[in-house]
């Protein structure tokens, strides 16, 4: 701190404090930079300059290394204690909204496109309140049932409804006018593919137009596809090299991974494991894709990271029992999943009787047991369990899901909303594609009658991030 300018000079971070008798006084604090003029400070920053001004140090004749530390406790002594609470309350500066388009296939009430995007116009809890540092500036809708909210909430909140998908990312002009990009393709009116009855969804379309806009702009922003990247593992695989190949960052995926799970615990990064089993409910594909990522945001936690998918079978009515007879899916890892839930697995082959029931076995490329167990009948929950070496008792999990207004798509959004500001994926996109190809050979292997079908092109590599699921830092469940 210069006192007759009462500006501040520069120190490095790693540098000892140094305090000459000349006029200069330079002391590393957070908040002030060298540019700011005293008078501006607040009370506990002028608190600072005063406890340096009023020290001995300053009366010192030679110039000396004075630690933060000794600083510090000199500046405790003049008390600067009582103001350093004020510090630590300070708040950061509020980010910019980033502007970003909506390309969805329809959107009424509780649809995906609902819940998503419903919480960048009306807040987190879609009340009003605070929400994500995201604008929407421009919305798409494919279809427009009667059910259809999108026209009230564009007249309601101002933003443009586009004709194409590349004027909602242009607004009519030769260049981008956002900052990033939710394609959401669920829902709606649309065909099944003939013979393994999987919903074609237009996502491959939709990610298709968003790119070839991109590349006419010559500018690529982020890019949230929701759910799997595709009902068939081609168009994923397009997805994920088209991306990549031109430096797109992309996420994908279900809100499963981040909702709540109890016990609040999580599975360390490199755990050892043998086994691991997801429980979900639903149709085979819309709710068993929930399911995979359930299962694999813990199988990919595993030591090593993922390495791939080997094989996929599906096996139904007496093949389930017959699997366990094997050894490809353990009761006991079943019922630790069960128990988080407070449900049972007693009697359970009598309960799963014609309730259409189907258990995913998945091996994976390096030995580890994976499955899924669509407990229609049972279950109306998600939840998973692992079996780690060397440890007697499963590790297990429920994960949480909400009612109205379904806060586990905050957390999905959240992901969305730190992707679009910093341009890096929350999580890794191979999850999704890894988990698409899987429920691609999952509905092939139904449609087969539960044939084992290989899957070498699942060979997929990736690391596990530390993004975090909605309550592991605290307990946050909506009361």
């Amino acid at each position: 701190l210069d006192p007759a300018s009462g500006k501040l000079g520069e120190t490095s971070s790693k540098s000892p404090l140094v305090i000459s008798g000349q006029s200069r006084y330079v002391a590393p604090v957070v908040g002030i930079n060298r540019n700011t003029d005293c008078n501006t400070l607040t009370p506990s920053l002028h608190c600072i300059y005063r406890s340096v001004m009023a020290s001995n140090i300053q009366r010192s004749p030679h110039e000396f290394p004075f630690s933060r530390r000794q600083w510090l406790r000199s500046t405790l002594a003049g008390g600067l204690a009582s103001q350093l609470p004020l510090l630590s309350q300070a708040k950061p500066a509020p980010r910019p909204k980033r502007r970003v388009a909506g390309i969805v296939t329809e959107y009424r009430r509780f649809s995906h496109a609902d819940v998503v995007i419903g919480k960048i116009l009306d807040g987190w809890r879609q009340d009003g309140g605070n929400g994500p540092d995201l604008e929407l500036v421009s919305l798409y809708t494919d279809q427009v049932p009667d059910s259809d909210l999108s026209r009230g909430l564009a007249e309601k909140h101002g933003f443009p409804l586009a004709k194409t998908i590349d004027e909602a990312l242009t607004l009519g002009t030769d260049e981008l006018t956002v900052d990033g990009v939710l394609s959401i393709g669920e829902h709606g009116d649309y065909p099944y593919t003939p013979d393994t009855q999987q919903h074609m969804y237009p996502r491959r379309r939709f990610f298709d137009q968003i790119v070839a806009t991109m590349q006419r702009c010559q500018q690529f922003v982020p890019l949230f596809n929701d759910k799997h990247l595709g009902y068939r593992w081609e168009d994923a695989k397009h997805m994920f090299d088209t991306a990549n190949q031109l430096g797109i960052p992309l996420m994908a995926g279900s809100s499963l991974p981040v909702a709540w799970r109890y016990p609040r615990q999580e599975l360390p990064i490199g755990s050892r494991l043998s086994e691991v089993l997801a429980i979900g409910y639903g149709g085979l594909e819309a709710y068993g894709f929930h399911a995979l990522e359930t299962l694999q945001c813990l199988a990919e936690r595993r030591h090593g990271g993922e390495t791939g998918v080997k094989s996929v079978t599906v096996a139904q009515g007496d093949a389930i029992w017959q699997a366990a007879e094997k050894g490809y899916w353990s009761k006991p890892l079943l019922d630790a999943a069960l128990a988080t839930f407070g449900e049972s697995g007693e009697n359970l082959r009598e309960r799963l009787e014609g309730n259409n029931a189907a258990f995913y076995l998945i091996e994976y490329s390096d030995g580890l047991r994976g499955t899924v167990a669509m407990l229609n009948g049972i279950a109306s929950e998600f939840a998973a369990a692992c079996q780690i070496q060397g440890q007697a008792t499963p590790f297990a999990n429920w994960f949480r899901l909400e009612d109205t207004p379904h806060g586990h798509f905050e957390h999905l959004l959240r992901g969305i909303e730190q992707m679009v500001h910093t341009k890096k994926p929350a999580y890794p996109v191979e999850r999704t594609l890894l988990t698409t190809g899987i429920l691609d050979r999952v509905m092939h292997s139904v449609q087969q009658g539960g044939q084992t079908l290989m899957s070498p092109e699942l060979e997929i590599h990736y690391q596990p991030s530390a993004w975090p699921f909605a309550n592991l830092r605290e307990e946050n469940y909506p009361s």
